[in-house]
């Protein structure tokens, strides 16, 4: 005759390894995704969080500081500038800079502030103010001006 004790302890086996394994994922899931946020600060903000952002995935924005970009192969070097408040960028990517990356641009690096006081972007993404810019009163405008499409 079977063991009735074997047969109820089956599915309470089966139950109880599922209950982990669930666990075990959800666990995963919630770790990966804190791990992965970034969050946008200034850079008052960013020297302002003192050890806390040491620990962060951060995006933090401002202007090229003329004059400090020194580029090695595909890798960058600069200072963002914001409201007087500056930090330094060293930038190791696995692409170059994008074309608009410049002098004065406004530019978004994505990455970690290091205990040394500088910033160190993985991502940079890059946007030129003046290429944008509206036309003074009484000029032309500059660029291409036709519709998407047409030849000019």
């Amino acid at each position: 005759m079977p063991n009735l004790a074997t047969k109820r302890q089956s599915p309470v086996k089966f139950l109880i390894a599922g209950a982990v394994i669930f666990c075990t994922v959800a666990w995963l899931a919630v770790s990966g995704a804190k791990d992965t946020k970034s969050y946008y600060v200034t850079i008052s903000e960013l020297q302002a969080m003192g050890s806390g952002a040491y620990s962060k995935n951060l995006r933090v924005a401002g202007n090229v500081a003329p004059g400090t970009i020194t580029r090695n192969g595909p890798n960058a070097e600069f200072t963002l500038i914001e409201q007087g408040k500056t930090v330094k960028v060293s930038y190791i990517g696995a692409e170059p800079p994008p074309d608009t990356f410049k002098d004065d641009a406004q530019a978004l690096a994505i990455g970690t502030f290091g205990r040394d006081g500088t910033f160190h972007a993985t991502q940079l993404q890059a946007k030129c103010a003046s290429k944008y810019a509206p036309a003074k009163p009484g000029e032309a405008p500059t660029g291409n001006t036709a519709p998407m499409g047409t030849k000019t």
